[in-house]
This record gives C-alpha cells, structure tokens and sequence, in this order.
C-alpha cells in the first residue's frame, strides 16, 4: 500500500466517524521562539491548552514535521529520520477514551478491501498507563485483547504532559509484533525492535502541577474539559504495509536511493559506508524539499541554516560516492515525484523550490573546494606534529576551525565530520569560545554606535535600581502623545552614572515616562527637545534601548544645569515621527504586496523606517524582475487611494497567530503583543511601531529598486510621502531636460535614447576597427625593417597611442609569424593606452632554444616603466607609469636580448 493511500486512508476513516479533516500546517513553527512544527498536535496546542477555542469539537490531519536535534545520526542508523509525516486524530470535550480505542482498532484491523490497514489482530500488542484500568478494560472488550498482549507501563513511557502546570494524561501505545526474526518474544517491555510502536493515544484526562522531569511532579485532579490527542507514525506504518524493513526503503524515500546508485554507480545494500551516504542523501533531499516547498530559503541562521545544512549534507554525501558534478538536478525531480502524490503543490512550485535548491549546491561546491583543500592540509600538518607518545591523538585547534568558518564559509559541522573521518578531533569549545567573542564584539559595535559610550553593566545598575524603585519599566506614551510631562530619573555623563550635569555636555537621560520611540524593529529613533522646569534644555538626537524596558535619550544639554529628579517636558519633532510613521506603515503594505507577488515565502528579513524613505529586506533566491517590482508599487499606491484604516490592538499572542498576523522569527514576543491592522485583514502583523491612522496619509510610496545583499536576500529601497513627491518631481524635471537636449517628446526619449546607443556602440567598433588596422598597418615594414643582434633577429616599435594592448598582442604575434622560425626572433611593441605605457614580447622556438625569455624580458622593460610584467617563455605582456621612457624600454629588451643571445 503506497504512503499516499495510507495517508488517505486515515483521513477518509476519521472524516466518516465525524472529524474536520484539518490540512498540515506549515513546517514553519507559528511560535517565532521554535523553528518547526516536530510533532502532530503543535497547531492543535491552543485548543489542548485550554488558550482558544476549538473550532470544531473533533479533528483530525497528516501533519508534516521537522525534527533536527540529531541531524549527524540520520542514515547511520534506520531510525532516525528529519522529515516525517503524523496521522492524528483529537477530541476537544467531545469523546474519550473507548471512541478512541475503537475507532484505532477498527482502522489497523478492517481488511484494506473495506478501507482499513489490514493488519493481523493476532500480531497487535499495547501498552497502558499501570493504573489506568479503564484503558485495559476498554481494550480486552473492544478489541477482544487479551491479558497478555496488554502491557502496563509507568509514568515515563505512559504518561504525557508539556512538562509544565498544565493538561496531562495517560497514554495507550499501540505496537506490531514482526515475528521472530527480528528480536525476542514477550512484548514491547522486552524488544521494542521486533514489537513496533504504531499509534500512540493520549487520554487528556489530569491537570499536573509544577515540578521536573517526567515523573517528578503532582497530579492535581481531573480536568473539567477531557481531550483526546492521537499520533501515528505514517512512515512507520509504510514500511510495515509495503513489506521493507526501514523507512528509508518505503515509496516516497527509496526513488532518491536507486537514483544516488544510478549517479555513484554503487549499490545499495553492498558497502555499510556508502548505504549509510544513500540514506543522508534520500532524508535530506526529500527534507529540503519539504522545507523549500514551505518557503524556507537557506541562510546562516534559524530556519535557513537547518536548511542550508542538510542540502550541503546531502551534496557532500553525493561527493563521497564518488559523484563530482552537480547532484541535486538529478535527486530532487525524483524526490518532487514520490512526494507529489500527497504534496501537489510541491510539482507547481517546483520552479521556484528547484531554483533555490540549485543555486545552494553551486555555491556549496565553491566553498566545498576551497575549504577542503585547506582543512586537509591543516589535518595533514596536526598529524605530522604530534607527538609520539601512545595516548597522543591528533586534535585541531579552535583558531583553525574558526578560520575555515570565518574566511571560507566552512560550516563548524561540516569541519569536524570531515576531520572525524580521518581520525582528528576538533577543539570544539575553543571555536565557540572564538565565535562568542566575534558576536561579543558585534554587540559591542552596535552598541557603541548606537548606544554611546557608556559599558551595558551601567544601563543593566540603572535599570536594576529603577525597576526597585519605581516597580515597573519606563513608561511609553508616544502613540498618543507627542508631549509629556516627565521626571528625570537616570542620568549618565561621559558614559558613567551622575546626579548632575552642567551645560555643555553629552548626556544620556532616563525619564520616568516618555513620547520619544527608542530604535527598534528597524523604525529609527524619534528627536526633540527636554526642557527642565529649572531652565536647563537638552536636545535630543537619538533613543536607543540598551536595556529592555530602558529608553535612554541621547543628547546635547545645551542650557543650564541638570539634576536628576527633577520634572520638566518632553517633545518629539512631531514632523519627523509623522515621516518615519508614513515610512513604517509603508514597509507593512510593501512586505504584504511583495508577498502577493511572489508568494508567503517572500517574507520580511529586516527593515529600516526613516524619514521619508524606507530599506525592506526580504527573502528570495532570486532578483525580483522590473515588471513584478511595477506591480507592488502599482498594488501599494492603489491601497493608498483606497485610505485604509491603520488600526493596532493589544491581544494575546495565542489570539494574533489565531487572526494570522505575522511574527518575525527572531523576535522575541511576550504574552501580549500588539498587532497593527491595514484594511483589516488586508495586513495583519505584530508590531510596536508607530504607524499613521490611515494608508491615504502616505501620498505616495516610489520604488526606487531592488538588489542582492546576501544569499537568498534581496533589499529594495523606496521613498514615502515628500521624499516620493520630491523625487517624482526631479524625475519630470529631469525628463523634460532630456527632451530638450534631444529634440524628443517625453514619451519618445526611450527610443530615442536607444537609438544614440547603438549609433554609439558601432561607431567605437568602426574605431577599434580602424586603430587596429593602423596598428597592423606597419607589419609589413616591421619585417622589413627586423635588425640583426649578435645573431637574433630583433623587432622593436613604438605604436604611439593605441586602443587596448589587444592591438599590441595582434601585432607582435603577426610580426613573429611572418619572420618564421628559420632563425631566433623577439618582436618586442610598445604603445601607450590611457596614458599608461604598455609593452607586449613575443619570442619564437629557436630564441627560445637560445634561452631568451619573453618573461624575462618583459620584466627588463617594464623596471624601466616604474611598473611590472610577466607571462610566458613565449609571449608577455606588462606596464608602468611613465609613457616618456618607452623608447629606453624597447632599448633595455635590444640589450636583453643581445645578453641572452
């Protein structure tokens, strides 16, 4: 039975006993602290937690998962796998344990005629919680099992709960029985190799309390609402219906295989090495195919480095079966099709998935031979100096592993897999602690240059002392205020804390409340004034937030003296927050009409709102073309004539994923978060920006392009409000200049425009054409005019002012074809090409018989240029910098040639 008829199986099963089939959610974890959904009921979370409620009383999906704490085990043994698929099957107050163990048994026991699985009731065993004498019963009556076939368990297999206060239950684990030939009788508790785990249901039945481990904490009573949360293992269920002993060997894994044996010309099966490089090669290319198809695209952090890892695992793997052109071309067609049959839209965006896939494999085999060739060198050196005692083992230090990562793009995995396989360990610790003191001194230089002077362990005491004192961080008032009345209650000078500073100084300030943003989520700081009720006036040019909950005001006190304590006025420059406000809404409508052209995975890599202009980083494998980047402007610019309303609301984060509103990954997010709102649900992201009360107060947003600046990430740069009406009005400006000086109507200087270029380009080729035949003009006379050295033929010619040293080379090798090879020769042309002298030589067989050099020669005459030269025995070139002694260089290769010859 093919995966997908087991898939569908299971969903046509549960839709006939009243679930809401519920497709997969993505790969991509909707909690921005987790990089991928890793088991079946995560997107049911909420509704198990008692957080939301559920839509429908009974549920049931194939839900696709990613797991990659043990990414080095897959393949070395059969167990281990990234990419798997969970059937599962919840009740949210609506049925319990003896629906759930009959609909189970009904399911893996009805023949496959009538729609089940098919499987011998005789080779079915379970296992229950050791005192859930319910579950046991329910199964000897429903299922007819018997004593034996019922295992108990304790609380560590058995049990289940999130590890916090919370749901938990008593699980009944369902196994089959493969026979003798793969371990020992008596049950699971014996050999959980021969009795295979299938199905796993969970009774939501307790509510725990606090405490650690899986077994150390209270169970505090029943829960009003009992819940039911099944997994089954699709993959498991595969190889055990399609006869195979692994889940490598079942249909939607195994093509990928046969496939690497085609490519290696190996066998899988023959060589315990090469069988466990097929089997990364089959689970990481089906796994990135899954996470590309999900949008993920590869990067050196989060979700795009898991990514990353396993498509260069896998193209690694190929290199060690002995496979050297590009693998992925050939293995992830193969892949697309096992997997199209339960994933369709895997075959529609094959074009974008397979794009991505191949430029990360073309830029991998760069690295690959860059960074191999210097790892095996420092392996080889380790291992020359060790020293020869019997416990000595050759260990690579943490400045060389750091150095292949740093400088060549070796990934730290990847260096000590390699070493590993040839027997040198890596001082891993010391390679963290160098790659923690590159992010420490990161952190430094942002902080310096945007925080100040002042250590981070002054804003940590300030705000340690703050948060005593006055219970709670500082205050933000600024999306309704533009003004407050504030008390300063920090103060920093020259980085150090003070009670009192003396106009003029530098100064940091911390107010109990303020309407200024502090820089963050890429919205650029507000500016304005603080007048102190005492006369003394700061002028504030930056907000920054060293410390969370800590708005530290940067500025120049320009007036007066300044005391901590004391009240005064905060303002912003209310016209640069409305620009920066207009710019940051304007990111919103961007990333959401970017994403409607180029799909959810175009989503946002990070952003800077400034005053009339905006920078929007995001994610794409590839340049975004000029008519798509028109129709995000034209799409943005027609919501901004529709006006619509920009609202934000504080909820719930459970609430805001529930209403679809975009988290970044990376940032962190508390219980409650605010979520900005254009158009309603037009645009929904969670945000702590400032923003405008409607899209129609931008007037205008302008695209100004977009390009690469990293892998799989593009930046476009735009303008907003003035800064676009300024800019509109250059560019008509600008056009109407063009068409004076042309002669041509603005919507004819396209063409017109075209046209000079091309009249341009052929007459510089009519030139080229006509400098070098001028040059070659004199080959005739060159021949003619050849002098005899001490018995070696010898040209010399200064070609005066020539278009490239191309004309030069033509003209030396048709001079030495012409003087033959009857007699030693060096044909030697100067010429001067952008007011650099250039000089090309050019010696035929016999002189070279004689010893003379062209090299040699080449670096005589351009000593005397002031410059340098080299190239081959029989033809070089060079240069200098002083064109008025280029005579004296064709003289110094007459006498170079004269004392060679």
């Amino acid at each position: 039975m093919r995966t997908a008829e087991i898939r569908k199986r299971w969903l046509d099963h549960f839709e006939a006993r009243g679930h809401t089939v519920v497709p997969s959610a993505s790969l991509i974890s909707p909690d921005p602290s987790t990089l991928f959904v890793i088991a079946g009921m995560v997107p049911f979370i909420p509704y198990m937690l008692g957080e939301q409620t559920a839509p429908w009383p009974r549920a049931t999906s194939v839900q696709k998962c990613v797991r990659t704490l043990d990414i080095e085990e897959v393949g070395k043994t059969t167990r281990h796998g990234t990419f798997f698929q969970m059937n599962g099957n919840f009740s949210f107050g609506d049925y319990f344990k003896e629906e759930a163990i009959t609909f189970a048994w009904e399911l893996i026991t009805n023949p496959q005629d009538q729609g089940g699985y098919g499987f011998d009731p005789e080779t079915i065993w379970v296992t229950v919680y050791h005192d859930d004498d319910e579950a046991a019963e329910l199964w000897k009556r429903i299922a007819g099992m018997p004593d034996e076939r019922i295992q108990r368990r304790g609380m560590k297999d058995n049990f289940w709960s999130t590890g916090a206060r919370g749901p938990a239950g008593p699980c009944s684990e369902i196994y089959v029985d493969r026979g003798p030939a793969y371990g020992a009788e008596g049950g699971p508790i014996v050999d959980e190799d021969r009795y295979i785990e299938i199905w796993n249901l969970v009774f939501m039945q307790y509510e725990r309390g606090d405490g650690g481990g899986k077994e150390d904490f209270p169970i505090l009573g029943e829960l009003k609402q009992k819940n039911i949360d099944t997994g089954m293992g699709l993959e498991r269920v595969a190889y055990l219906l399609q006869g195979v002993d692994n889940m490598y060997e079942i249909d939607e894994v195994f093509p990928v295989i046969q496939a690497a044996q085609e490519l290696s010309g190996r066998r899988y099966g023959a060589d315990h090495e090469d069988d466990v490089r097929m089997r990364v090669v089959a689970d990481h290319v089906r796994s990135g195919l899954m996470l590309m198809g999900d949008g993920v695209t590869p990067s050196n952090e989060g979700r795009g480095y898991v990514l990353r890892r396993l498509l260069r695992r896998a193209v690694r793997a190929m290199r060690l079966l002995g496979v050297d052109e590009p693998a992925l071309p050939s293995l992830l067609p193969v892949s697309k099709d096992a997997m199209s049959a339960s994933y369709p839209e895997l075959a529609e965006n094959f074009d974008r998935i397979s794009r991505i896939a191949y430029a990360e494999e073309d830029a991998f085999r760069r690295t690959l031979v860059a960074g191999t060739t210097i790892l095996d060198t420092a392996v080889q050196t380790v291992k020359s100096t060790l020293p020869p005692t019997p416990d000595a083992r050759p260990v690579l230090s943490g400045a060389q592993a750091f150095q292949l990562h740093d400088t060549y793009g070796f990934p730290i995995d990847l260096t000590l897999e390699m070493a590993a396989e040839q027997g040198v360990a890596v001082d891993e610790t010391a390679f963290r602690s160098l790659m923690q003191e590159q992010r420490q001194r990161a952190r430094a230089d942002a902080l310096a240059k945007r925080a100040g002077r002042a250590d981070t362990a002054a804003y940590q005491e300030l705000h340690s002392s703050l948060s005593s004192g006055q219970g709670g961080p500082v205050q933000f008032l600024g999306y309704t205020d533009s003004t407050a009345r504030s008390r300063v209650v920090g103060l920093l000078v020259d980085g150090v804390p003070a009670p009192v500073a003396v106009a003029p100084a530098d100064v940091e300030i911390v107010l109990d409340r303020t309407p200024f943003y502090a820089e963050a989520g890429g919205q650029l700081a507000d500016h304005g004034t603080i007048t102190l009720d005492g006369g003394a006036r700061v002028e504030v040019d930056d907000v920054q937030a060293p410390v969370k909950g800590l708005s530290v005001h940067h500025g120049r006190l320009v007036d007066g003296i300044l005391t901590v304590g004391e009240a005064g006025t905060a303002t912003i420059d209310l016209d640069r927050r409305k620009a920066i406000s207009r710019a940051h809404t304007a990111t919103h409508m961007v990333h959401k009409a970017i994403r409607e052209a180029l799909g959810d995975t175009a989503t946002q890599a990070g952003s800077e709102n400034a005053p009339s202009r905006i920078r929007f980083d995001f994610r794409s494998g590839a340049a975004v073309p000029a008519g798509v980047l028109s129709e995000v402007e034209e799409r943005v610019n027609t919501q901004l004539a529709e006006n619509l309303e920009v609202t934000d609301q504080v909820m719930p984060i459970a609430e805001a994923r529930a209403l679809g509103a975009m988290a970044l990954f990376g940032e962190k997010y508390g219980d409650q978060v605010r979520v900005v709102s254009i158009g309603g649900d037009w645009s929904r992201e969670l945000c702590a920006g400032t923003h405008v009360r409607s899209s129609g107060q931008l007037g205008l947003v302008t695209l100004l392009g977009e390009a690469s600046i990293g892998s799989g990430v593009r930046r476009i740069d735009a303008l907003v409000g003035a800064g676009a009406y300024g800019y509109q009005a250059k560019e008509h400006a600008l056009v109407g200049q063009l068409s004076g000086l042309l002669g041509s109507r603005p919507d004819e200087l396209g063409d017109r425009v075209s046209s000079l270029l091309t009249r341009l380009k052929e007459s510089e080729k009519e030139l080229a054409a006509l400098r070098q035949a001028q040059v070659l003009a004199v080959a005739a006379s060159l021949v003619a005019g050849a002098t005899d050295v001490d018995g070696v033929r010898v040209v010399t010619h200064d070609a005066g002012e020539v278009g490239s040293a191309d004309d030069l080379r033509t003209l030396v090798l048709d001079v030495r074809s012409r003087l033959g090879d009857s007699t030693p020769t060096v044909v030697a042309v100067g010429g001067v090409n952008k007011d650099r002298p250039v000089v090309v030589i050019a010696t035929n067989a016999p002189a070279r018989e004689r010893g003379i050099r062209a090299g040699a020669l080449v670096k005589s005459a351009t000593s005397v240029l002031g410059g340098g030269g080299g190239g081959k025995d029989d033809l070089a070139q060079g240069g200098g910098s002083d064109a008025s002694r280029l005579p004296e260089a064709l003289d110094a290769v007459r006498s170079g040639a004269r004392a060679a010859g």
